[in-house]
């Protein structure tokens, strides 16, 4: 089970909708391992986040983004992008999180290297479900790349 150190995880949510912010925090509070999950509501808090630029200067390093593509500011898209350009938060791994059931969406995201692409569900309980099954995965089967 990750991580097998015991610390704790560090989770970024990119996401612009309240509503998906929350459901999304009590999901993982229902975790059962150590996870802290920081939010910001558009691309270039995102990449600020990243970066530790203000007023982000004390950013941990995240062990997964939680990406929407639909986001103000800056696109999900362009933030994908650049984070798997950036040598220093490419092995990131980088799950879309989006509405888009879109295939170019689909497909531009595995292009620009995604390492996940999940549509989030309409349904409450199918939204609740989806973060579970993809916290299982991510959290406890897989291994993630080590935090430097």
């Amino acid at each position: 089970m990750y991580p097998k150190d015991k610390r704790t995880i560090q989770i970024l949510l990119v996401e612009d909708n309240p509503g998906d912010v929350r459901l999304t925090q009590e999901t993982f509070r229902e975790v059962k391992l150590p996870t802290h999950l920081h939010v910001v509501s558009d691309g270039v808090a995102a990449l600020s986040f990243l970066h530790r630029q203000a007023p982000y200067q004390d950013a941990p390093r995240p062990d997964i983004i939680l990406l929407d593509l639909n986001l103000p500011r800056k696109d999900g898209r362009e933030v994908l992008a650049e984070i798997k350009q950036d040598p220093s938060l490419k092995r990131i791994p980088v799950l879309v999180l989006t509405t888009s059931k879109a295939e170019e969406d689909i497909i531009h995201s595995y292009n620009l290297h995604a390492n996940c692409y999940i549509s989030k569900p309409v349904d409450l309980n199918d939204f609740i479900h989806t973060i579970q099954t993809m916290n299982s995965f991510w959290l406890s089967i897989a291994t993630l790349p080590p935090a430097f």
